[in-house]
């Protein structure tokens, strides 16, 4: 790819495109900015008239990340459509879509360190994408006593980690290894043995 250097027409874009195939192959800390420059095709000095260092970089594609995937988890959830349970399910496999069709923006988000707080943007972005889990777990549970029902930060929580841990472990390939299960029937099944412990679906027969 020729150099554009400062006369880049989508110089920001390009960085981002080429800074998430790093992280995909090299993961979010084994590469640098003259690399990233590199793939992109414009000269290291470029690279600061949109970011001021790795950091913002792979901030850049976090952000991107969880707008993205703020948008398939409202997708997935459809208001609570048709039923509360069926939606809820829904989110659980676009988180594991996610992350299959979206590794690099995954792995900035999740796994970088990155830290989302310092960054009004980011932070207001990932808590659409926590808030939809968390609304979806609030109507399901929301027939169940009060006095007997976890939190819905808490139940969306449990459901997110579980997610996490099925993705890391199972669906990516590393860390992890491969599993027996399909990484959907594992997470479908702790998903079910969480809603049967709180007595939102029948137990089996």
């Amino acid at each position: 790819m020729p150099k554009r250097g400062y006369h880049h027409g989508n110089l920001k874009q390009a960085l981002i495109e080429a800074t998430l195939r790093l992280i995909e192959d090299k993961g979010p800390t084994g590469f640098t900015v003259a690399e990233a420059a590199k793939l992109a095709g414009v000269t290291p000095a470029a690279v600061y008239r949109h970011f001021v260092g790795r950091e913002a970089l792979i901030a850049e594609c976090a952000l991107q990340g969880h707008r993205i995937f703020g948008d398939l988890m409202e997708h997935a959830y459809a208001d609570g459509r048709p039923t509360a349970l069926k939606a809820f399910e829904a989110t659980g496999r676009a988180y594991l879509a996610f992350a299959r069709k979206f590794p690099g923006h995954y792995m900035a988000m999740f796994e970088s360190g990155v830290n989302v707080q310092s960054n009004p943007d980011l932070a207001l972005a990932a808590d659409r994408s926590r808030g939809v889990l968390e609304q979806a777990a609030m109507r399901l549970s929301e027939n169940i006593p009060e006095d007997k029902r976890p939190p819905a930060k808490m139940f969306s929580s449990h459901i997110w980690a579980m997610s996490h841990g099925v993705v890391e472990l199972f669906a990516r390939g590393t860390p992890g290894s491969k599993s027996p299960f399909p990484p959907e029937d594992l997470l479908e099944a702790g998903i079910g043995i969480y809603l049967r412990g709180l007595g939102l679906i029948e137990p089996d027969q």
